[in-house]
């Protein structure tokens, strides 16, 4: 008998609908539960609680049988993948794998449906008769890209496909994302913990911290006037390429809260040993939208006085 003595809850309250075509950027610490969120969103894993929407179909509670036709529709790309990638199949066998559990077309299709997509993510046809391991980080993940493609998805989730990548790399992933989106009218749920690399690619933005929503905007909101006191903390951490440029840093105070067991009140304002950190315990720290598209958690520990004030009317 196995006796649960503690949980934590790596999602908590978060709520979110990505459109047609859209890119919604989801940045936040390491540990925040963003790729948790993207797992539970195509149901690798299964949520305790909540609701989860695909079109007009709610597969939360699906079996895995039931959701197999459905996963044609959503993809994932994984943040590492020389783990994600079966060094033990070659290119082919990989890229054929959707096509022949969905038993989709004949031997000579599939060959050519392979050889489409390595060309479709800018690789040679003979790559598909190589190994993973026999590829560079960058051609790696164009492989990744690959099979999240194969099936013609309506929605991928994109679990910090850069992070593992040389820079002069990652504007070249980044830039094949875009072109098929363009393309193939995708909507990506864009993960990253780096906002310089979620600005390039995102129509909304989406900031996690401790398994929370605390703010969400279009891209150009976010960058020009963040409202949170813990996404102003993000944009002061990326790098400016002048020098010369002074641009104050938002230095961080004490370390994130533990997911087991968490403050009563603002998770932020905690960690910032915020003076109005009391009066948050048993408060609504949910999101409230303080000007149109854009939303930010009702919390005094992390607006200024005049924003606050703003919610609170």
């Amino acid at each position: 008998m196995h006796r649960q003595t503690n949980s934590a809850k790596a999602v908590d309250g978060v709520s979110l609908e990505i459109g047609t075509s859209e890119t919604l950027g989801l940045v936040g610490e390491s540990g925040c539960g963003k790729s948790t969120l993207g797992k539970a969103i195509v149901r690798l894993l299964k949520p305790t609680s909540g609701r989860i929407q695909f079109g007009a179909v709610d597969i939360t509670r699906s079996s895995q049988r039931a959701i197999r036709p459905l996963r044609r529709d959503f993809q994932m790309i994984f943040q590492d993948p020389a783990e994600s990638l079966d060094p033990r199949m070659n290119v082919r066998s990989i890229l054929e794998e959707p096509f022949i559990i969905h038993g989709l077309g004949s031997r000579a299709e599939r060959i050519q449906w392979v050889n489409d997509l390595l060309d479709r993510v800018g690789l040679p046809s003979s790559a598909a008769e190589r190994y993973s391991f026999e590829f560079s980080g960058g051609e790696r993940q164009r492989i990744g890209i690959a099979r999240a493609l194969a099936l013609k998805p309506k929605l991928i989730v994109c679990d910090e496909p850069v992070s593992a990548l040389d820079v002069s790399v990652q504007s070249q992933i980044l830039n094949l994302l875009v072109e098929l989106q363009q393309d193939f009218g995708l909507s990506y749920l864009f993960i990253a913990h780096d906002l310089s690399v979620v600005k390039h690619v995102s129509d909304r933005v989406a900031v996690m911290y401790l398994g929370k929503m605390v703010e969400v905007a279009s891209a150009e909101m976010i960058y020009q006037d963040p409202r949170h006191a813990y996404t102003k903390a993000l944009l002061s951490a990326i790098p400016t390429p002048d020098p010369r440029a002074k641009r104050p840093k938002i230095l961080l105070e004490g370390d994130v809260p533990s997911p087991i067991d968490p403050p009563l009140g603002s998770a932020f304002g905690h960690r910032m040993r915020h003076s109005r950190y009391e009066e948050t315990v048993g408060m609504d720290l949910g999101l409230r939208e303080i000007v149109p598209g854009h939303w930010v958690a009702a919390d005094p520990c992390c607006l200024s006085d005049e924003d606050w004030e703003c919610l609170r009317s």
